[in-house]
């Protein structure tokens, strides 16, 4: 069966906690933005890549990236409070009603991970489709295990491992396999995309890449990690 109508959806608000407006910062002079668009339209599989912003300086980027924008994000979906989910739920239904289509999957790429290959996005979905999935996000083998080494402190001041079983984990190899959402890459069918609130379904997967490009910008000590593999040369 072919494969017709894949949305590619990037989503930038204006506002940012850990780094002021990070989503159109500049990273070895060139708008974060601009990688994802670029790995966006390297990959060659989506018919139609939109933006999701509420932010002028943004959406005058993006098209200077020749991307074309056709609506404005909803101001209730701009707020620290929103889900990402939601939001691109809200630019589905606006693609489909200015492109006067529906579309069969929808394919989220993250401004703050830059670091993603093209091979990555054609692979995930690869994935997803081989596998028939209804939603596949992007990971990473967890830097730390919480049956062995993460820890919380609970309302009474008792600090306990944040999972446990019945049996200790001495090791962390001997702990079971754990997984960091690395905020890269996330697939969804269209009926998934409407149904489901939540990625953790039963029919959802995990396309699992490595550490080296799996860094989210959420501090100046990951913007500048970044920065300086970008430098590199090694992934844009």
């Amino acid at each position: 069966m072919p494969i017709n109508n894949i949305l590619c959806t990037i989503c930038a608000r204006s506002g940012s906690k850990g780094i002021k407006n990070k989503n159109f910062i500049l990273v070895n002079n060139k708008p974060l933005i601009s990688y994802t668009i670029n790995q966006a339209k390297l990959s060659k599989i989506f018919d139609d890549i939109v933006l999701s912003s509420d932010s002028d300086q943004i959406v005058n980027i993006a098209k200077k990236n020749k991307i074309e924008i056709f609506f404005k994000r909803k101001s209730n979906l701009s707020n620290d409070k929103s889900g990402k989910i939601e939001v691109i739920r809200d630019a589905l239904l606006e693609s489909e009603k200015y492109y006067n289509k529906k579309y069969d999957y929808i394919i989220d790429l993250d401004v703050t991970s830059p670091l993603r290959s093209v091979d990555d996005i054609k692979n995930a979905f690869n994935l997803f489709l081989q596998k028939n999935y209804d939603i596949l996000f992007s990971v990473s083998d967890s830097r730390k295990n919480p049956y062995f080494n993460l820890v919380e402190v609970k309302n009474s001041g008792q600090i306990k491992l944040v999972k446990t079983r019945n049996s200790k984990f001495l090791r962390r190899q001997d702990a079971p396999k754990c997984y960091d959402m690395n905020a890269s890459i996330y697939i969804w069918r269209r009926s998934a995309l409407l149904k489901y609130k939540s990625l953790f379904v039963k029919n959802t997967g995990i396309y699992i890449m490595p550490e080296e490009r799996s860094i989210d910008i959420d501090t100046p000590l990951d913007l500048e990690i970044v920065s300086f593999l970008l430098r590199k040369k090694k992934y844009d």
